[in-house]
């Protein structure tokens, strides 16, 4: 995981949408169809003995651009091939250097709605990188090899991938999603992060982007009487930030990194007090003896548990749909533009997962500024304009908690380009209920 010197964090879907269509069907919850195998830790571990041998035998480390990182996606590749997968690796250059993403698809599973799961694979070039992300890529390897041995037929097609220079800044991962063509994006129905998931001295977190991916983890950890807390000390600077910048749902785990650990967590979850999560994060010292078992262990079967539980879950019924075609210019630099889209006929609320798709062609997307506009007038923010945010067009759909909001009305996309140069217009946007 990268961390910034100033927080202690370092920084770094969709459907295309298209006047008015009638109400379609109800949406009915997904229910899992089959139950994840326990994930041996044992397996875990070997992946990581492996992966610290590679760094021993490379300078001591698995950076972007070493030896060790090419070794590191060589010996992963190799047990994904062997266990069935197709494999890809995307070349990218940073800092003068070759870098390298590995996809592996599994076969079957709908191709129009893909589950994706990965981890960044490199690590810093002071230490080995076990913890981080040793850890997290191990866990999604082992996870991965449990469905060759299952023979797993999901409902789903699943996908894992491997992010190189995450450490840099995001640059494997954001690569991956800003080079995937807008149709193979829009297939992407969530992407789960695994990013230091055994700490020594651990904490249990979930990411609360995707409140469906953070039910799923919750309530597994709940089941074995595990409480958790939502993850803020990486909160977006891991490799789930371009997918979620890109309106794909987002989930993961994480056990901590130099953040200290409080006397309320270290009566929650045993562990020390006063002390970082993880005491050798970023340094030599983050080695096969710096982990905990227990929490790989943990980490590792919620992770499976998300792909069988959301990979097998029965397909979902499409929503009630309510969409405006019309073309609205974004003006270079200028004040902000609305579509609207009027709900009316509906009683209550509207859902905790509304899905707003949404279609705005530009030349520049990191230009732009998205919010959904409730009709009582709160804003939720869908997209924030970021210099990273490289790509053109906003082809992305985001899922927004508006179970406070009444559903009739008039709902409102908004958006402002807050840069000069592009241009660009709002194509069309939907909501789901």
């Amino acid at each position: 995981m990268k961390l910034s010197a100033t927080t202690g964090i370092a920084a770094a879907a969709a459907l295309a949408v298209a006047g008015l269509l009638a109400p379609a069907s109800a949406q009915a919850a997904p229910a899992a169809t089959a139950a994840a195998p326990d994930i041996p830790v044992a397996n875990v571990k070997a992946h990581l003995t492996q992966l610290q041998s590679i760094a021993t035998a490379n300078g001591g480390n698995r950076a972007h651009g070493r030896t060790g990182y090419k070794a590191s996606i060589d010996y992963v590749k190799a047990k994904l091939d062997a266990a069935g997968f197709t494999t890809a690796l995307q070349q990218f250059t940073y800092n003068g250097a070759i870098g390298y993403n590995l996809v592996a698809d599994w076969p079957g599973g709908d191709p129009n709605t893909v589950l994706m799961t990965g981890a960044h694979l490199d690590s810093v070039t002071t230490g080995a990188g076990i913890n981080d992300n040793g850890s997290g890529s191990a866990a999604v390897l082992e996870t991965a090899l449990a469905v060759s041995r299952a023979q797993l037929q999901p409902t789903k097609h699943l996908r894992f991938g491997w992010w190189g220079a995450e450490e840099l800044g995001l640059v494997g991962s954001t690569h991956y999603v800003n080079t995937l063509p807008a149709a193979e994006r829009s297939k992407l129905t969530g992407y789960i992060n695994a990013d230091m998931i055994a700490s020594p001295n651990p904490g249990y977190f979930v990411y609360d982007d995707d409140p469906e991916l953070e039910k799923v983890f919750k309530d597994w950890f709940a089941g074995i009487g595990v409480p958790t807390e939502i993850e803020t000390e990486g909160d977006g600077r891991s490799d789930h930030a371009p997918f979620k910048n890109a309106g794909i749902p987002v989930g993961g785990l994480f056990t901590g990194a130099g953040r200290l650990k409080t006397t309320a967590q270290a009566q929650k979850w045993g562990g020390t007090a006063g002390q970082a999560f993880d005491r050798c994060y970023h340094s030599s010292c983050d080695t096969t003896a710096n982990v905990d078992d227990t929490a790989l262990d943990r980490n590792s079967d919620a992770l499976a548990h998300a792909v069988w539980t959301i990979g097998t879950a029965a397909p979902v019924p499409p929503g009630d749909v309510y969409e405006n075609l019309n073309d609205v210019a974004v003006p270079d630099k200028g004040p902000a533009v609305t579509s609207t889209v009027t709900v009316s006929g509906r009683t209550g609320n509207a859902p905790a997962t509304l899905k707003v798709g949404v279609d705005i062609k530009h030349t520049w997307r990191g230009d732009l500024v998205v919010d959904l506009v409730a009709p009582d007038g709160t804003a939720y923010r869908l997209k924030n304009s970021s210099s990273r945010d490289s790509a053109d067009n906003v082809i992305a759909t985001y899922t927004v908690d508006a179970s406070t909001e009444a559903a009739n009305g008039d709902w409102k996309l908004r958006v402002q380009d807050v840069a000069s140069q592009d241009t660009g217009y709002i194509d069309s946007w939907r909501l789901t209920f």
